[in-house]
């Protein structure tokens, strides 16, 4: 057993491997052993010791993964055996990454943890397209929600944030887009524009823009999947897409696509 086990939970950002901070990178270079999400980009492995040991622990949608639980485990028997530990999680471990959930594991155990902080694609993806969350014409604030809660059901806040002029920001709803869409239908929402954006950050990314009614039925022509971020508000018109019709952003999207998974 090592003298002085330690936890680094670290944010790796939302895809692309240079949108890790500095402080992240380093803490990956100090590594006895790391634990990483299917989120991770895989690049950044290469910034762990070669001697590090590498876990692979899952943690996406619709994919064999270990339980949380058993990631709490994992992660403090690694401590307890190597030293430390680096727990590499995708976007920010504290934004739907359950981060707090195993530092608070953790330390029963009396382990040392440190957060290192991670730029979320709920804020990098839109900006990476061109989409101001805020707009001092057309957004005054945003929301950030879960289209699935644990139980697998919409969350509540959906419904409230149905009647607010925020832009809604949806991570983990793509496989609820026509229920969200119904629901901000309901709520005289229609028209509002609406963007799904798929592997966001990364050669892979994919993206369907259109209204709240038509939203749903474009990605499902698009095979739009998971992960992906769901936006919702007035400044999705003034992304760079939005000079596009929604077929031609869509014939965009579906080339790069192709021609990434060629290279690959």
């Amino acid at each position: 057993m090592k003298n002085h086990p330690k936890i680094t939970l670290v944010g790796a950002g939302p895809g692309d491997p240079e949108l890790i901070t500095l402080k992240g990178i380093r803490a990956l270079q100090q590594a006895d052993v790391l634990l990483y999400d299917a989120l991770a980009n895989n690049e950044l492995l290469d910034f762990a010791p070669a001697k590090s040991l590498k876990i692979y622990v899952g943690k996406r949608a619709g994919k064999h993964s270990l339980r949380q639980e058993e990631i709490n485990e994992l992660l403090v028997q690694s401590a307890l055996e190597f030293g430390h530990a680096v727990r590499l999680k995708g976007g920010d471990p504290f934004v739907f990454g359950r981060g707090y959930e195993e530092v608070e594991y953790a330390r029963e155990f009396g382990i040392p943890t440190e957060i290192v902080p991670g730029i979320s694609s709920a804020v990098a993806v839109p900006s990476a397209v061109g989409v101001p969350l805020t707009h001092r014409n057309s957004s005054e604030s945003f929301w950030v929600l879960t289209g699935t809660t644990k139980d697998e059901q919409l969350s509540e806040d959906l419904r409230l944030a149905a009647k607010s002029s925020a832009t809604l920001v949806i991570l983990m709803g793509v496989q609820k887009l026509r229920q969200i869409a119904d629901l901000l239908c309901e709520n005289g929402k229609a028209d509002l524009p609406a963007m799904v954006v798929q592997h966001g950050t990364t050669p892979m990314e994919r993206s369907v823009v259109g209204s709240v009614a038509t939203i749903a039925d474009l990605a499902e022509q698009a095979k739009i999947g998971t992960p992906g971020i769901i936006v919702i508000g007035e400044v999705v018109g003034l992304g760079n897409a939005s000079q596009l019709t929604e077929i031609a952003i869509q014939s965009q999207r579906d080339n790069q696509y192709n021609n990434s998974t060629v290279q690959q």
